[in-house]
């Protein structure tokens, strides 16, 4: 035997969507319910386990063999689940993952979509009836029927025949994961991949350690709290329910005499800046603070930790289309910031549950918890967070690979980069706390907003019509940054044509810039990467735009960010530089994180360029992490790295 493939149907009380695989699995209720697996390829079969029939033996020992291979779709959930059933740990270093191989040639992370995407036919798609079948027997009833004499759960004699139809879902997806891995196992990604994906594996089962008493303490103030706003917003207005829509629309038209037609944040902008009354001013004050969701993170922490408080699986491995990290559950790249000077006193009060004091001195109770949130996750016992990351990377890799040498020698020399940027903009000196420094925040946001061909819209974007800045002189921005940044600029229409020139010609081109080489194989253009992975654009186009008529671009099918779906996405020059730097950087970020588990650092969460370390208190300095992140990596010599860090007992923006 050389691979076994491995599908699970499985069962909790644990919603799974809410709280993730570890938190289900980890549950008293979860049970294996069906076994399905394929050795070396051939037809599947399903063990039943509800019916007495057991793993046979020389499939569990395979489980547990080094050289036989195990596969599946998201096979996370599979690992864990059967760690759990066989009380034997199942290193990742024997398993791969189809879903990962999809993604690295482009796909959807979702295996029906994904059978959509490669046009597999429904004799080996994945069968469409499986999430009915799933609420059927895999999750407790939440409106139990008579016909079932209103039992919670439904099992498989007291509807045999879907269940023979559950049976024959858990072959095909054994069979039809088997199938995709067929289609693309030519592209499997290299040992290096595979470490990263292992290591990955690691962090996610390890988990981060949440500090469930802060926590709670945190929810139920922030109910107290908007109980009060709740009274004050009633009292101000008159209307029965201040979280109303249709409410609030209705008193602003007879408040103010406007009528709104929407109240998202945008719109709400707008509608404040136009407001005459006190009154309205007050109300609407008091709406923003009620109306405040990142509190609800704490909620998250509740629900996924598990008997040890750790939250676990919170990163997708290759979740976007250069290769980078996804966040799962509480979703650590989307945590608030913090700006607050006395972060730790005003954690201690929370945490003692002290909220008159807390309200006393800091009167928005919400926009406090809210800077907390990132530090619910706390070091292990003994321990303290060491964190670190890349000072500035996608400028440096930016500048690397379209030879800037300007900006690489601000780099090698410990350079201000803003600083320098705005100088090479305005002909002038610029200091961060000297002469011209008011022009720095203009090279800063420069240097943020437009390596990427951004224009006038991506300076918006960061901020630059809020700090002042007329159209007249963002787009004169614009000008000076690209005129003191040509190479960078001109690797824009470089790229531009050479995966034009590939789609056109379906053969392999090369940007004349960067370098930057790109092939076409079985309709996916590949775009090859410093560290000698390939970034896949998959079955892509060269014609006419769908948004703009007339005018011809780049597509390629992917998920969209904002629908989420599988269709066509348009891109151009510019777009392609920021996957290619993205996606470098992310590799910077892999080998640093290799480098950091072979050194003994105890990774146990990352987010975006940073790595976060459990270390013993006494332990190995911030300095001596931040050297690891300033190493050379050997595929990208002259790439100019350096860390940056800070120590502390719980997670925080430093």
């Amino acid at each position: 035997m050389k691979t076994l493939g491995i599908d699970l149907e499985t069962k909790s009380e644990v919603p799974i969507k809410d709280c993730g695989s570890f938190r289900y699995i980890d549950d008293p209720s979860f049970e294996i319910l069906l076994f399905g697996f394929s050795v070396d390829g051939g037809p599947a079969e399903v063990i039943d386990l509800t019916a007495g029939e057991s793993i046979p033996r020389d499939i569990l020992d395979a489980l547990h063999h080094k050289d036989v291979l195990k596969t599946g779709w998201n096979n996370a959930f599979e690992r864990y689940g059967l760690w759990k059933h066989t009380g034997m740990y199942l290193p990742p270093e024997q398993w791969e993952d189809t879903m990962i191989l999809a993604a690295h040639c482009g796909l959807p992370l979702k295996l029906e979509t994904c059978c959509d995407a490669l046009q597999i036919g429904e004799d080996k798609a994945k069968l469409r009836v499986g999430a009915a079948l799933i609420r059927e027997f895999c999750c407790p009833q939440k409106r139990p029927l008579k016909k079932w004499n209103y039992a919670e759960w439904i099992t498989p004699d007291m509807d045999p025949e879907n269940w023979g139809l559950f049976k024959q879902y858990n072959a095909r997806d054994v069979d039809t994961e088997g199938y995709i891995r067929s289609l693309l196992l030519r592209w499997k990604p290299d040992a290096v991949e595979h470490r990263f994906w292992c290591l990955d594996a690691r962090i996610n089962e390890n988990g981060m350690r949440a500090d469930l008493p802060f926590v709670q303490h945190a929810l139920e103030m922030d109910a107290i709290y908007k109980a009060e706003l709740t009274e004050q917003a009633i009292a101000v207005s008159g209307m029965e329910n201040p979280n109303s829509v249709q409410q609030i629309k209705d008193w602003l038209q007879e408040q103010e005499d406007i009528e709104v037609p929407s109240l998202n944040k945008k719109a709400v902008a707008d509608v404040v800046a136009n407001l005459k009354t006190d009154q309205a001013k007050q109300f609407m004050e008091i709406r923003s603070k009620l109306s405040k969701t990142s509190t609800k993170k704490y909620n998250a922490f509740v629900r996924c930790a598990g008997p040890d408080d750790h939250v676990r699986g919170c990163f997708q491995f290759f979740g976007g289309h250069t290769g980078r990290f996804a966040g799962r559950l509480v979703q650590l790249q989307n945590l608030p910031q913090n700006h607050m000077d006395d972060l730790s006193e005003a954690r201690e009060l929370v945490r003692s549950g002290d909220y008159e004091t807390v309200e006393l001195l800091y009167p928005n109770v919400t926009g406090t918890l809210s800077e907390l949130i990132r530090t619910s996750l706390i070091a292990e016992s003994g321990c303290r967070f060491v964190v670190a990351d890349f000072s500035a990377i996608e400028a440096r890799v930016s500048a690397w690979f379209a030879h800037e040498e300007w900006v690489l020698d601000v780099f090698r020399n410990g350079g201000d980069i803003y600083c320098a940027t705005a100088s090479q903009m305005f002909g002038v000196p610029v200091e961060k706390h000297g002469q011209n420094a008011e022009l720095r925040q203009k090279g800063k946001i420069a240097t943020l907003a437009l390596g990427y061909g951004g224009g006038v819209n991506a300076l918006k974007a960061f901020g630059a019509d809020k700090m002042g800045m007329t159209n007249e002189e963002m787009a004169q921005t614009v000008d000076l940054w690209r005129k003191a940044n040509p190479r960078i600029a001109e690797m824009w229409s470089s790229l531009d044509r050479a995966m034009r020139r590939c789609i056109v010609h379906k053969a392999t081109t090369v940007d004349k810039v960067g370098g930057v080489r790109f092939r076409w194989d079985s309709g996916i253009v590949w775009m090859r990467l410093p560290s000698g992975r390939e970034m896949a654009y998959y079955h892509p186009e060269y014609g006419e735009s769908r948004f703009q008529k007339g005018k011809i671009t780049i597509s390629y099918m992917g998920v969209g960010q904002k629908t989420r779906k599988w269709e066509r996405i348009e891109t151009w020059g510019g777009r392609i530089f920021e996957n290619l730097v993205q996606a470098t950087a992310r590799d910077c970020l892999r080998d640093t994180m290799l480098r950091l588990d072979e050194d003994g650092w105890d990774i146990r969460g990352h987010v975006h360029d940073e790595v976060i370390c459990s270390e013993p208190l006494g332990g190995r300095s911030v300095e001596e992490m931040c050297s690891i992140f300033s190493k050379p990596i050997d595929w990208a010599p002259g790439l100019p790295l350096n860390g940056a860090g800070y120590e502390t007992p719980f997670y925080k923006k430093d």
